[in-house]
């Protein structure tokens, strides 16, 4: 009876094994990871296996990832002036508006292995300077590779609901994608690394030089 109803209902009864098609099936899945998938997507599930961002265009992600580190140049190389550093000790600000102050702080949470959060800030505002949309969407996604992937070495630190609002602005990428990251990670700074940077032996020395210097 099964079967004269799998004939009228136009699906032929089956004679090969579940065994059989389990591996058809497998083998399927098999030659379509080979073939590697064309759809363009964004992590939201944060496993970062996406192939959009982890393997797109990494010829490319280098020579991209290097603007990270131009963008704490500028005059970053001239020696910070006594007046300046003074400055930095009353301001977490005043060190974020200052070329010689960021390489400083950089510097500084590269010893305690936190220099991530800088460079995260740093793209964040290299993006918001970004005009074309092309480009900003490259960007963005980069950005979320480097910073935001948790298979990433440089992942920031964000909570879950940062997460979520950064995954969500990522299915539409602009140059605002990850402020609320952003903001998170300036905070964390200024809470918790800033006070370090300040009272650090490192920062101490960079005072007395720059006083022995001027006197």
């Amino acid at each position: 009876m099964r079967e004269r109803s799998s004939v009228r209902d136009g699906t032929p009864p089956s004679s090969v094994s579940p065994v059989h098609h389990a591996g058809e099936r497998a083998t399927e899945v098999t030659n379509q990871t080979t073939k590697g998938s064309k759809a363009c997507c964004f992590c939201l599930c944060c496993c970062c296996s996406c192939s959009c961002l982890t393997m797109r265009n990494t010829g490319n992600n280098n020579a991209k990832r290097d603007t990270n580190v131009e963008l704490l140049n500028g005059d970053a190389n001239e020696t910070p002036t006594l007046e300046e550093i003074r400055s930095w000790a009353q301001s977490f600000d005043a060190v974020m508006k200052s070329a010689r102050g960021r390489k400083k702080f950089r510097e500084f949470l590269r010893s305690e292995y936190s220099e991530e959060n800088l460079m995260f800030w740093m793209a964040c505002e290299d993006l918001q300077k970004e005009s074309n949309s092309a480009s900003v969407e490259e960007k963005a996604r980069l950005i979320y590779e480097d910073f935001i992937s948790i298979l990433s070495p440089k992942e920031v630190s964000l909570d879950s609901k940062v997460r979520e609002t950064v995954n969500s602005n990522m299915m539409t990428p602009d140059i605002h994608t990850f402020d609320e990251a952003q903001q998170s990670i300036y905070i964390l700074m200024h809470r918790d690394s800033f006070p370090r940077f300040i009272n650090s032996k490192m920062f101490r020395n960079l005072m007395e030089a720059a006083s022995s210097k001027e006197s």
